[in-house]
């Protein structure tokens, strides 16, 4: 290639890829068309009220079917609908949702109850459930009397399913889902059991109640046109009466329908395969559209934090779900800045790995349905949820970054060559800048944390497992950097000790919720105890990678060639 071509190439190439991935970003923003005749787009954006925050009707049955089936629409070889059809036709034709098979079983002993062992199944109906429902309860039942601490994962399932199935119902008869905007500033919303005594006691028929009605009564005949129009109107009147709630019911819908973080987690994907690719050719060009195109996916995931904090009028961290988000964020954040420092794509890479990562495990934290729930009494405070929980979530993200520029340094220090010495110098410079970080932000974040435990609970420590946990990755982060001002290590020595910080942080970050005690037990998942446990393993193995001796790292070898080369050129006669 000539240098003309080159130069070419070198300009050209990050414009095209920056283009394909703008587009790919734009793309979703793209209305979303329908085959039906019925406009159900529009229902979706309507504000109703469930489990204490308004809500539109979309993100109402997004999250219901996404706790019951653990996905977002219903597809398979004949039926292809969104989560506002399924929910529509839970609330106006219950015998038609009764078949479609929503309701995921995997647990061979569950599919037992039913006489469903040998099948490939995993999703049901709840009609073919209730058909067995008297087992099914008995033995939920059973499990109810056990501790849930002590329960078997037979017990687990099955009082899950039950649960599943007890929210199915509630939907289905309308006892769950508060859909009549409050008549006062008094008031709050009404179910519709709730608007119809109001109706008899006070001789006032509410508008609402009664264009919900029309909805209900035209999709269940199937009218499009009928359907359409109260829709139309039931939107009007909402427009009227809760004109903040519809606006933000639309902003959410957009956001719901978007998906920012999702296409995040692609793009990230895409940063990492160029990264790769521009240590075999292309260096200069795809490195430069690499950091181009984070920037851009910083943006979008920035964006998305701060949608979040729109709709939710609360500050970037709240639970487990938006924490692993901020942690991303945090991450990149921290990475753009080396990557303006040293310039050697190292932290493009850390960045975009650290995003993917993170955004994926948010997605598995979806399962337990609204990401942006009403906040236990105890969280109800913007002050100290900006100030504390910020603080202490960027000393996660910071830890979590020592930790893997210490992993990079070891994996890339024993698979490739390299590892030179300068690149190690640079990356030990990474590391020791990221280690302070961490151990200021975690350091305050502590204390601010006490502080507020002491307004809230009357006393500045407790040995809660989760203050334990804030504890230990100061105290680590503290070690580290000791051992590395006494000479004790060096780049290597300090590249171990931080991917333990990566065990040090998830236990504390999760490891401490899935004990199930203490005041900070907020978020627990119990699925994830397997993949904490994976996670901390491989931490461990690539530890004792790292502690291989030099002789064994490719790197080393390599340096060691060339410097007894040099050695034996600068002895010999000139």
């Amino acid at each position: 290639m000539t240098k003309y071509e080159r130069h070419t190439a070198s300009r050209t190439v990050p414009i095209l890829l920056i283009s394909i991935c703008a587009a790919y970003l734009l793309i979703p923003l793209k209305p979303s068309g329908t085959d039906s005749d019925f406009n159900i787009n529009a229902l979706a954006k309507v504000p109703v009220s469930y489990k204490g925050r308004v809500k539109p009707f979309d993100t109402v049955a997004r999250n219901c079917l996404m706790v019951i089936s653990g996905r977002q629409k219903l597809e398979n070889q004949t039926l292809d609908l969104n989560a506002a059809h399924w929910l529509l036709d839970v609330l106006s034709r219950p015998t038609t949702a009764e078949e479609y098979e929503v309701f995921r079983i995997d647990h061979p002993d569950v599919l037992a109850i039913f006489g469903w062992q040998k099948t490939d199944k995993k999703h049901f109906s709840a009609r073919s459930i209730r058909e067995h429902g008297t087992e099914l309860i008995r033995q939920a039942q059973l499990a109810g009397q056990i501790p849930s601490q002590k329960r078997s994962l037979f017990q687990r399932k099955v009082v899950e399913l039950a649960s599943h199935l007890t929210l199915y119902d509630a939907l289905a008869n309308y006892r769950s889902l508060h859909l009549i905007p409050p008549i006062s500033p008094q008031h709050d919303w009404m179910d519709a059991a709730t608007a119809a005594n109001y109706t008899e006691t006070s001789g006032q028929p509410l508008p609402g109640m009664r264009a919900w009605r029309k909805v209900l009564e035209a999709f269940n005949k199937q009218h499009a046109d009928h359907f359409n129009q109260s829709v139309k109107n039931l939107a009007d009147i909402y427009q009227e009466n809760e004109p903040m709630a519809t606006r933000q019911a639309r902003h959410e819908t957009l956001f719901n329908h978007y998906a920012p973080f999702a296409q995040c987690r692609v793009l990230y994907v895409f940063i990492t395969i160029l990264i790769f690719l521009s240590w075999i050719a292309f260096t200069q060009p795809l490195q430069a559209a690499a950091m181009s195109i984070l920037l851009l996916t910083f943006l979008v995931h920035t964006g998305g934090i701060a949608t979040r904090i729109y709709l939710s009028g609360r500050p970037p961290v709240t639970n487990l779900y938006s924490s692993a988000i901020f942690i991303g964020w945090g991450c990149i954040l921290m990475c753009l800045v080396l990557e303006y420092l040293y310039r050697n794509g190292i932290p493009t890479l850390l960045a975009a790995t650290s995003g993917f990562l993170t955004l994926l495990v948010a997605w598995a934290l979806t399962g337990d349905g609204d990401t942006m729930a009403v906040l236990v009494a105890v969280l109800d405070t913007n002050f100290w949820l900006a100030t504390h929980v910020v603080v202490i979530v960027l000393g996660y993200s910071a830890t979590y970054l020592a930790g893997l520029i210490g992993l990079v340094f070891i994996l890339r220090g024993v698979l490739t060559s390299s590892l030179s010495a300068g690149e190690s110098k640079k990356m030990g410079q990474m590391l020791y800048g990221i280690l302070c970080f961490a151990l200021l932000f975690s350091f305050v974040g502590t204390v601010l944390g006490g502080i507020w435990a002491d307004q809230s609970w009357g006393r500045f420590w407790g040995w809660d497992p989760k203050e334990n946990g804030a504890v230990l990755i100061v105290l680590w982060n503290a070690l580290v950097l000791h051992a590395r001002w006494g000479g004790l290590v060096k780049q290597r020595g300090m590249a171990i000790l931080a991917v333990f910080g990566n065990i040090v942080t998830s236990w504390s970050w999760k490891g401490t919720n899935m004990l199930g005690v203490g005041l900070h037990a907020y978020g627990f998942i119990e699925s994830a105890i397997f993949w904490l446990a994976f996670f901390m393993a491989s931490q461990l193995l690539i530890m004792a990678i790292g502690c291989l001796p030099l002789s064994c790292w490719r790197s080393f070898r390599v340096t060691t060639r060339s410097q007894t080369r040099q050695q034996a050129n600068d002895g010999s006669p000139k």
